[in-house]
Protein backbone atom coordinates (compact mmCIF):
# COMPACT_ATOMS: atom_id res chain seq x y z
CA UNK A 1 0.00 0.00 0.00
CA UNK A 2 1.37 3.40 -1.01
CA UNK A 3 1.45 6.16 1.55
CA UNK A 4 0.06 9.53 0.38
CA UNK A 5 0.57 12.86 2.13
CA UNK A 6 -2.99 14.16 1.90
CA UNK A 7 -2.07 17.62 3.18
CA UNK A 8 0.51 17.92 0.42
CA UNK A 9 -2.13 16.97 -2.16
CA UNK A 10 -3.85 20.26 -1.33
CA UNK A 11 -0.73 22.43 -1.46
CA UNK A 12 1.56 20.93 -4.12
CA UNK A 13 0.10 20.81 -7.65
CA UNK A 14 2.86 18.59 -9.02
CA UNK A 15 2.42 16.08 -6.20
CA UNK A 16 -1.33 16.16 -6.76
CA UNK A 17 -0.87 15.56 -10.51
CA UNK A 18 1.52 12.66 -9.89
CA UNK A 19 -0.93 11.07 -7.46
CA UNK A 20 -3.86 11.42 -9.86
CA UNK A 21 -1.87 10.22 -12.87
CA UNK A 22 -0.58 7.20 -10.96
CA UNK A 23 -3.96 6.35 -9.45
CA UNK A 24 -5.89 6.73 -12.72
CA UNK A 25 -3.13 5.07 -14.73
CA UNK A 26 -2.31 8.08 -16.90
CA UNK A 27 1.23 7.47 -18.05
CA UNK A 28 3.72 7.96 -20.90
CA UNK A 29 1.77 5.65 -23.23
CA UNK A 30 -1.34 7.81 -22.75
CA UNK A 31 0.66 10.98 -23.40
CA UNK A 32 2.08 9.44 -26.60
CA UNK A 33 -1.42 8.41 -27.66
CA UNK A 34 -2.72 11.96 -27.11
CA UNK A 35 0.21 13.56 -28.89
CA UNK A 36 0.01 11.13 -31.81
CA UNK A 37 -3.63 12.14 -32.30
CA UNK A 38 -2.55 15.61 -33.47
CA UNK A 39 -3.01 14.87 -37.21
CA UNK A 40 -6.61 13.85 -36.53
CA UNK A 41 -7.56 16.29 -33.77
CA UNK A 42 -5.71 19.36 -35.06
CA UNK A 43 -7.88 19.97 -38.14
CA UNK A 44 -11.05 19.32 -36.11
CA UNK A 45 -10.30 21.76 -33.28
CA UNK A 46 -12.24 24.70 -34.81
CA UNK A 47 -15.35 22.51 -35.09
CA UNK A 48 -14.99 21.32 -31.47
CA UNK A 49 -14.62 24.92 -30.30
CA UNK A 50 -17.73 25.99 -32.23
CA UNK A 51 -19.76 23.09 -30.81
CA UNK A 52 -18.62 23.95 -27.27
CA UNK A 53 -19.45 27.65 -27.60
CA UNK A 54 -22.79 26.91 -29.23
CA UNK A 55 -23.68 25.01 -26.05
CA UNK A 56 -22.23 27.66 -23.72
CA UNK A 57 -24.19 30.44 -25.42
CA UNK A 58 -27.41 28.42 -25.38
CA UNK A 59 -27.93 28.92 -21.63
CA UNK A 60 -28.08 32.23 -19.80
CA UNK A 61 -26.35 30.70 -16.76
CA UNK A 62 -23.22 29.95 -18.80
CA UNK A 63 -23.43 32.79 -21.32
CA UNK A 64 -23.57 35.49 -18.61
CA UNK A 65 -19.92 34.87 -17.78
CA UNK A 66 -18.91 36.23 -21.19
CA UNK A 67 -20.46 39.67 -20.63
CA UNK A 68 -17.84 41.05 -18.19
CA UNK A 69 -14.52 42.00 -19.73
CA UNK A 70 -12.39 38.88 -20.09
CA UNK A 71 -8.84 38.98 -18.73
CA UNK A 72 -6.55 40.07 -21.57
CA UNK A 73 -9.34 41.24 -23.90
CA UNK A 74 -8.77 44.83 -25.01
CA UNK A 75 -11.91 45.51 -27.07
CA UNK A 76 -15.36 46.56 -25.94
CA UNK A 77 -17.19 43.83 -24.02
CA UNK A 78 -20.88 43.25 -24.78
CA UNK A 79 -23.13 45.77 -23.07
CA UNK A 80 -25.45 43.03 -21.81
CA UNK A 81 -26.46 39.42 -22.35
CA UNK A 82 -28.80 40.34 -25.22
CA UNK A 83 -25.84 41.86 -27.11
CA UNK A 84 -23.78 38.68 -26.79
CA UNK A 85 -23.45 36.66 -29.98
CA UNK A 86 -21.15 33.91 -31.19
CA UNK A 87 -19.49 36.50 -33.44
CA UNK A 88 -18.82 39.11 -30.75
CA UNK A 89 -15.08 39.93 -30.59
CA UNK A 90 -14.93 38.91 -26.92
CA UNK A 91 -16.43 35.50 -27.77
CA UNK A 92 -13.92 35.13 -30.61
CA UNK A 93 -11.21 35.95 -28.05
CA UNK A 94 -12.52 33.22 -25.73
CA UNK A 95 -12.85 30.74 -28.60
CA UNK A 96 -9.17 31.34 -29.34
CA UNK A 97 -8.36 30.38 -25.74
CA UNK A 98 -10.24 27.09 -26.08
CA UNK A 99 -8.53 26.48 -29.41
CA UNK A 100 -5.14 26.94 -27.72
CA UNK A 101 -6.24 24.64 -24.89
CA UNK A 102 -6.87 21.77 -27.33
CA UNK A 103 -3.54 22.51 -29.04
CA UNK A 104 -1.78 22.43 -25.68
CA UNK A 105 -3.26 19.01 -24.88
CA UNK A 106 -1.80 17.48 -28.05
CA UNK A 107 1.32 19.59 -28.47
CA UNK A 108 2.91 20.26 -25.10
CA UNK A 109 5.24 18.12 -23.06
CA UNK A 110 3.56 16.73 -19.97
CA UNK A 111 6.04 18.25 -17.56
CA UNK A 112 5.94 20.67 -14.61
CA UNK A 113 4.86 23.54 -16.87
CA UNK A 114 1.96 21.48 -18.21
CA UNK A 115 0.83 20.75 -14.66
CA UNK A 116 0.94 24.49 -13.93
CA UNK A 117 -1.09 25.10 -17.09
CA UNK A 118 -3.76 22.55 -16.14
CA UNK A 119 -3.95 24.14 -12.71
CA UNK A 120 -4.27 27.66 -14.16
CA UNK A 121 -7.13 26.48 -16.39
CA UNK A 122 -9.03 25.79 -13.19
CA UNK A 123 -7.94 28.89 -11.33
CA UNK A 124 -8.68 31.37 -14.14
CA UNK A 125 -12.41 30.69 -13.88
CA UNK A 126 -12.48 31.89 -10.27
CA UNK A 127 -11.79 35.32 -8.74
CA UNK A 128 -8.35 33.97 -7.69
CA UNK A 129 -6.93 34.72 -11.17
CA UNK A 130 -7.81 36.85 -14.17
CA UNK A 131 -10.84 39.14 -13.80
CA UNK A 132 -12.10 39.20 -10.20
CA UNK A 133 -15.67 39.74 -11.51
CA UNK A 134 -15.62 36.35 -13.19
CA UNK A 135 -16.64 33.61 -10.80
CA UNK A 136 -17.98 30.65 -12.73
CA UNK A 137 -19.89 28.31 -10.39
CA UNK A 138 -18.51 24.79 -10.14
CA UNK A 139 -21.69 23.25 -11.58
CA UNK A 140 -21.10 25.26 -14.76
CA UNK A 141 -17.44 24.26 -14.94
CA UNK A 142 -18.50 20.63 -14.59
CA UNK A 143 -21.04 21.19 -17.37
CA UNK A 144 -18.30 22.71 -19.54
CA UNK A 145 -15.98 19.77 -18.96
CA UNK A 146 -18.83 17.40 -19.76
CA UNK A 147 -19.42 19.16 -23.08
CA UNK A 148 -15.71 19.19 -23.93
CA UNK A 149 -15.52 15.48 -23.14
CA UNK A 150 -18.59 14.75 -25.25
CA UNK A 151 -17.52 16.70 -28.34
CA UNK A 152 -13.97 15.37 -28.13
CA UNK A 153 -14.87 11.71 -27.62
CA UNK A 154 -17.57 11.90 -30.30
CA UNK A 155 -15.00 13.31 -32.70
CA UNK A 156 -12.52 10.54 -31.90
CA UNK A 157 -15.19 7.94 -32.59
CA UNK A 158 -15.34 9.23 -36.19
CA UNK A 159 -11.61 9.31 -36.88
CA UNK A 160 -10.29 6.96 -39.60
CA UNK A 161 -8.21 4.86 -37.20
CA UNK A 162 -8.45 1.23 -36.20
CA UNK A 163 -10.61 0.16 -33.27
CA UNK A 164 -7.68 -0.51 -30.92
CA UNK A 165 -6.11 2.92 -31.54
CA UNK A 166 -9.54 4.55 -31.12
CA UNK A 167 -10.06 2.85 -27.76
CA UNK A 168 -6.57 3.81 -26.52
CA UNK A 169 -7.09 7.41 -27.65
CA UNK A 170 -10.48 7.66 -25.95
CA UNK A 171 -9.09 6.15 -22.75
CA UNK A 172 -6.08 8.50 -22.75
CA UNK A 173 -8.19 11.64 -23.24
CA UNK A 174 -10.74 10.42 -20.70
CA UNK A 175 -8.02 10.04 -18.04
CA UNK A 176 -6.58 13.45 -18.91
CA UNK A 177 -9.97 15.17 -18.70
CA UNK A 178 -10.59 13.65 -15.27
CA UNK A 179 -7.24 15.07 -14.14
CA UNK A 180 -8.17 18.43 -15.65
CA UNK A 181 -11.54 18.33 -13.90
CA UNK A 182 -9.79 17.78 -10.57
CA UNK A 183 -7.51 20.74 -11.27
CA UNK A 184 -10.64 22.81 -11.75
CA UNK A 185 -12.49 21.48 -8.72
CA UNK A 186 -9.54 22.07 -6.36
CA UNK A 187 -10.00 25.83 -6.73
CA UNK A 188 -13.56 25.58 -5.44
CA UNK A 189 -12.82 23.50 -2.35
CA UNK A 190 -12.39 26.48 -0.05
CA UNK A 191 -14.73 28.83 -1.95
CA UNK A 192 -18.22 29.64 -0.68
CA UNK A 193 -21.15 28.50 -2.79
CA UNK A 194 -21.88 31.03 -5.56
CA UNK A 195 -25.34 32.01 -6.73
Amino acid sequence: MQSIDETRLETDAQYRYEFLANFIGFGPDDVRQIQSSAPHLGPRIPQLVEQTYHKLLSYDATARHFVPRQHGFEGDPPVNLAALTAEHPQIKFRKDHLNRYFIALIGRAYDVKMVQYLDMVGKIHTPAAGNKEIDVPLVQMNALMGVISSVLLTSISDWPIDAEARLRTIQAFNKLLWIQNDFITRHYAASPVSN
